[in-house]
């Protein structure tokens, strides 16, 4: 009998296929168009004959074959569409999108069909539960907004297919970052995702501030993945077991040397993905010089998995839940996490007050949430006097972090996509540069304000139930000082939000800033700052569901 549970993972199969098209549609050459499209047409039949006749050869099954004769039946109707003198690039872009946009659509079926029972496909390695079904939809989500908006963005680029095939492919290692169920495939996943980033950064070959951040991105990244291989074999060598639950198995309760500090050099390297202080010094020149877009897929999705694996690797290998009570293992990572929260909002928030640059504002302003979200695992070990009040209140802040995650995909994602519009326009960089923007571009300068507020955390917005949620699940913890600076932070960071809204709106345009020229209305760009707008509005009628689902992920961990 075929396994099918790799089908699971249909959500970065699907990311990384597409991916792959995309490269298969920018190769094809006015001499090789008739031949590949007969060759993927009787593929295709091919291997639906051998479905029918043999639907457990190699050990693929009836889905599997299906899965095989699909994507070459996709290949001959690409190969039908392509102009080989042209650049494709409406297909190109409708494509990834479609992709994405699919991948989003089976993630959300899975978790909301989910029975709570983890599947593992191959083998131990990888694990399918609500959280990855969770992140999974997070990643999608902010992956079709930014391919959807690169569109009008990259018109007049080179490498196009190059730039699609790059995110998708980023956007598939951090789909498998969620299903990491090893510290091997942890490493996989995050490389697969940081690679292709690097060279998103510095894409802009031209522009000198952009091949400039990929390559401090780079140099950066590179130290940091060094750091957390580094403390992968340091606790290998301590426990034997690369697997997270043979892990915590083998540590015997006490700390030692060896192995803490390998639970102190994983935690670093996974400061580094979330841009947390003090490895977030990336993250402004990153975010400041790639392309907007991929600032938004950086600063949203990367961050959200980057979280993701931190939530999965420290609940799992250095944690044990035991007669209703939480021992850390390893090193007191708690206590480091503590500190990094309130260090990371902290510097986030006051740094983002002095920027006069909209841009790097915003970047500040991520660092600033990566310390919010910390305090999902900062405020863990908390809890009532009762035992099981202890393991309610983990799971609740755990969810809450989750929660704050699948909001900041919206809002923050549509804060860049925004300044990608800006860009588009050639708006400038500085916020008196933006002043008089509502009044010549109402709508976006309205779903800009929504995300500004939502960032803030204010109501109606969706940013306001998920920090209510983190925050009152600290409380609930018994670290009601940790909420109490998170909301200090939050009252600042009110200030340089409400700044750009003031601009937008209220300032008078400078006589030395030369008049806006707001002569095009890019559908591409428009579209996926309204739909992030809509969500971000809207996040009452799904939150629900969603932070339903959120609660139940926590719960399967704890």
């Amino acid at each position: 009998m075929a396994d099918t549970t790799w089908l699971t993972l249909a959500p970065a199969f699907l990311l990384g296929l597409t991916g792959l098209l995309v490269l298969y549609v920018d190769s094809i050459g006015r001499s090789t168009k008739g031949p590949i499209a007969v060759l993927s047409l009787l593929g295709s039949l091919a291997v639906a004959g051998v479905a029918i006749a043999l639907p457990d050869a190699l050990g693929l099954g009836p889905a599997g074959w299906s899965f095989v004769s699909f994507t070459l039946l996709a290949m001959f109707g690409l190969a039908l569409f392509v102009d080989p003198d042209a650049s494709n690039r409406r297909l190109i872009a409708g494509l990834s999108t479609a992709g994405a946009v699919g991948a989003f659509g089976i993630a959300a079926a899975f978790l909301f069909t989910f029975d709570g029972e983890p599947v593992n496909p191959f083998g131990d390695a990888l694990v399918v539960d609500g959280m990855s079904l969770l992140f999974a939809v997070i990643v999608a989500s902010v992956t079709a907004m930014v391919t959807l908006a690169s569109y009008n963005y990259l018109a007049g680029h080179s490498y196009q297919a190059s730039y699609y095939a790059l995110v998708l492919l980023a956007a598939t290692g951090m789909t498998l970052m969620a299903s990491a169920n090893s510290l091997v495939t942890v490493f996989i996943a995050l490389e697969l995702a940081s690679l292709p980033s690097y060279a998103l950064v510095a894409f802009l070959k031209k522009n000198k501030g952009s091949v400039e951040a990929g390559l401090k991105y780079f140099l950066v990244g590179a130290l940091s993945s060094a750091i957390f291989a580094y403390g992968i074999s340091l606790v290998y060598a301590a426990t034997g077991s690369l697997q997270l639950t043979a892990v915590q198995n083998a540590i015997t309760g006490e700390f030692t040397g060896l192995l803490g500090m390998g639970v102190v050099m994983v935690i670093g390297g996974i400061a580094f993905k979330t841009a947390s202080v003090p490895f977030h010094f990336w993250a402004p020149e990153a975010y400041e010089g790639a392309p907007a877009p991929i600032s938004a897929f950086l600063s949203s999705a990367s961050k959200a998995a980057g979280f993701v694996i931190a939530f999965r690797v420290f609940t799992e290998a250095f944690l044990r839940v035991g007669g209703g009570e939480f021992l850390v293992l390893g090193a007191d990572w708690v206590l480091v996490f503590q500190i990094l929260a309130v260090v990371t909002m902290t510097l986030g928030n006051l740094a983002a007050v002095t920027q006069d640059k909209v841009k790097r504002m915003l970047a500040y302003s991520s660092v600033g949430h990566a310390g919010y979200v910390l305090m999902s695992l900062a405020a863990l070990s908390g809890g009532g006097a009762a035992a099981t009040a202890k393991i309610e209140a983990g799971q609740f802040v755990l969810a809450g972090g989750m929660m704050h995650l699948f909001v900041y995909g919206f809002m923050n994602t549509g804060a860049f996509l925004f300044i990608a519009l800006a860009e588009y326009w050639d708006v400038g960089r500085t916020f008196e540069d933006f002043t008089g923007l509502g009044r010549q571009a109402p709508v976006a300068s309205v779903a800009m304000t929504v995300f500004m507020f939502s960032l803030a955390g204010l109501p109606p917005f969706g940013g306001f139930l998920s920090k209510y949620l983190l925050f009152g699940a600290a409380v609930n913890s018994g670290f009601v000082w940790l909420a109490a600076v998170a909301i200090v932070n939050s009252a600042v960071s009110l200030y340089y939000y409400s700044k750009l809204v003031k601009a937008l709106w209220f300032d008078e345009r400078p006589a030395d800033k030369k008049p806006l020229d707001i002569s095009s209305r890019p559908v591409g760009l428009y579209a996926a700052v309204i739909f992030a707008a809509v969500v971000t509005t809207a996040m009452y009628g799904v939150f629900g569901p969603v932070s339903d689902a959120a609660i139940e992920a926590a719960a399967a961990l704890l």
